[in-house]
């Protein structure tokens, strides 16, 4: 199979012992069962589907931000139920069978919803809350050293600050998750999803020995969009009036989040299209950042990326053109 190089639109994320690829009409997650033999499920997506309206700029990038942690964490807890699956039958609680005789099959929608809302609010404890608690502190800092209090006092010394803690937060996260054995085993999986879309968007056919070739690094990475919601949250917030009270503060930049994330994917769209030497520059850090969260695959975490990606091409390659 020989194609001509074009850039696609199909992408992907690590899951355990897996990887999860999204096309223009399909979704498939594959995963590595513990005999070997790899499992697939594939499903029709409505991507193609939506109206004018969630396909406008900024806006489908909103869209896409939910459906992506939806569609992810779905794909993360289907996978989950092929890794250990013997020590979690003789583990279950009887709060476990309570919860599967009250709720049936609407309890894994249910958990993974509450998933999703967890989720949502640790990172914004973490990357909101307490950015703005530790920058307030500074400017507090400030007010009692004599000649300091003007520099902290001001409104560019907030944005900057603020938007540093949250850049040395999100990096040095990411660093510590990096060192776990098991993340790191996922993170094997996100090289091979990266590898396997380059190899495809190269023209070339799928197989073990071309996706080898090709680097781990991808610019349309979602550790490169995380890396430009930082960014952009840093400039938009600084447009923001300056005030006293942190609840507001707080309040204010999580009504700007649908902004920031739809801004971001434009970005990062542009970024994968264009080869010009402005784009080249500003992808950079983000493929820098891909170095914690991306680590080169064995053969076998290659094969399980290829059988992810094939159900999602389709039969028009124009179809999935990015």
């Amino acid at each position: 199979m020989s194609k001509e190089q074009h850039i696609t639109s199909i992408g992907g994320q690590a899951v355990m012992e897996g990887v999860m690829m999204r096309g223009p009409y399909k979704t498939t997650v594959a995963v590595r069962k513990p005999d070997g033999e790899i499992e697939r499920k594939i499903e029709e997506n409505g991507t193609k589907t939506r109206s004018a309206f969630f396909k406008l700029p900024i806006i489908r990038g909103c869209v896409n931000f939910i459906d992506s942690l939806v569609i992810g964490m779905k794909a993360l807890m289907y996978s989950a139920e092929f890794v250990d699956i013997e020590d979690e039958e003789e583990s279950e609680s009887k709060f476990d069978r309570w919860l599967e005789n009250k709720f049936g099959d609407k309890i894994k929608d249910i958990v993974i919803y509450v998933s999703i809302a967890i989720s949502l609010v640790f990172s914004i404890a973490l990357f909101m809350i307490l950015p703005t608690f530790l920058t307030k502190g500074a400017e507090k800092l400030g007010s009692m050293i004599n000649g300091l209090s003007y520099v902290t006092d001001s409104h560019l010394f907030t944005s900057l600050f603020e938007g540093v803690i949250r850049m040395i937060i999100f990096i040095g996260y990411l660093a510590l998750v990096s060192r776990m054995k098991d993340i790191r085993r996922v993170f094997e999986y996100h090289g091979a999803e990266h590898k396997t879309i380059a190899c495809y968007e190269a023209g070339e056919e799928l197989t073990a020995e071309n996706v080898k070739k090709y680097p781990r690094f991808h610019p349309r990475c979602g550790t490169s969009f995380l890396l430009f919601v930082m960014i952009v949250s840093i400039l938009l917030f600084a447009l923001l009036p300056r005030v006293d009270m942190v609840l507001l503060r707080v309040l204010m930049r999580l009504a700007l989040l649908p902004v920031v994330a739809g801004i971001s994917y434009e970005l990062i769209k542009w970024a994968g299209r264009s080869k010009s030497r402005c784009v080249t520059w500003l992808s950079k850090p983000g493929l820098w950042l891909q170095k914690l969260t991306t680590c080169e695959p064995d053969e076998t975490q290659i094969e399980v990326a290829i059988a992810s990606m094939e159900p999602c091409i389709p039969e028009n390659q124009e179809d999935d053109r990015w």
